[in-house]
């Protein structure tokens, strides 16, 4: 279905993959995804692996939407701590790091062999970013994540948001080209800077993306979208994010970033069996 290469290894997807969330914070908007101690970081890892993540994204700074960014340094530190024991428990898996610093990623890259970097600011919070990873020759998740001149995040106006999108993307594609960067993925970034009503004009119009033949990652886990419209908290959010990951798939996402890797699964192996029906019944 589509390619990255990852360490100048080719590496095939044949049907959309799932990117298992990681998150090594004490402060991530859902609090049953915080792992701290390394005993909860390797049960993470494990379950991760075990109910078939294609991808493993470990995160050390939150970004939600009303929290403080932790310090480089201490976002370091809990890398430092935490990757030489997830590379020993799962030396195979593809690991991404998220993060939008561009030493981090660096140092993770280097240091322990990460193999993608996701950065949710598209290069907006550090300016270094670009062509660290042109030099590094790592996929790079290209975030859409409209900020204002503090570098923080914009309050979101009415208007519509797809043209914007589009303008965004096609101008830092062309700059990470231009430095000679690898393999890029776009996410439209659901939730950053945009109102409700604006997530699910991008969801609706998500197939748009499909201009830059390029892999989409959607990010839709128990945000706001869900729990906001349907008045529940994220721990209660799953259902709603399985039925968006549907919706997701069906708009040509190839990869779905989750904290519930087994749900996931399960929404993509109904997916392409309806996609094989669909095309048998119209061969015959």
């Amino acid at each position: 279905m589509f390619t990255i290469n990852c360490r100048q290894t080719l590496v095939e997807f044949p049907r959309p993959a799932v990117m298992g969330i990681v998150n090594i914070t004490p402060d991530s908007f859902y609090s049953e995804s915080r792992t701290e101690s390394i005993d909860q970081i390797v049960a993470r890892i494990q379950q991760v692996v075990a109910e078939g993540a294609d991808i493993i994204d470990i995160g050390a700074c939150s970004t939600r939407p009303d929290g403080d960014f932790a310090s480089e340094q201490e976002e370091i530190d809990r890398l430092r701590r935490a990757l030489p024991v997830i590379k020993q428990v799962a030396p195979d898996a593809l690991l991404s790091v998220d993060t939008f610093r561009s030493q981090v990623a660096k140092m993770c890259v280097e240091e322990f062999g990460a193999d993608i970097v996701n950065d949710i600011s598209g290069g907006s919070l550090d300016r270094d970013m670009y062509r660290t990873v042109a030099r590094l020759r790592v996929p790079y998740v290209l975030t859409h994540y409209p900020c204002t001149q503090n570098n923080r995040i914009d309050t979101a106006d009415t208007t519509a948001v797809m043209p914007d999108l589009l303008r965004y993307f096609a101008e830092r594609i062309q700059k990470l080209h231009s430095l000679g960067a690898a393999d890029v993925i776009i996410d439209p970034g659901f939730g950053f800077g945009k109102t409700l009503d604006q997530n699910y004009e991008v969801l609706a119009c998500l197939a748009d993306l499909q201009v830059f033949n390029l892999p989409v990652l959607a990010g839709v886990s128990r945000k706001s979208m869900v729990h906001k419209l349907l008045s529940v908290s994220p721990i209660d959010s799953l259902n709603g994010t399985t039925a968006l990951h549907m919706l997701c798939l069906m708009q040509g996402a190839q990869i779905l970033r989750v904290h519930d890797v087994k749900a996931a699964r399960e929404a993509i192996k109904i997916y392409s069996t309806y996609q094989q029906s669909k095309e048998t019944h119209v061969q015959l």
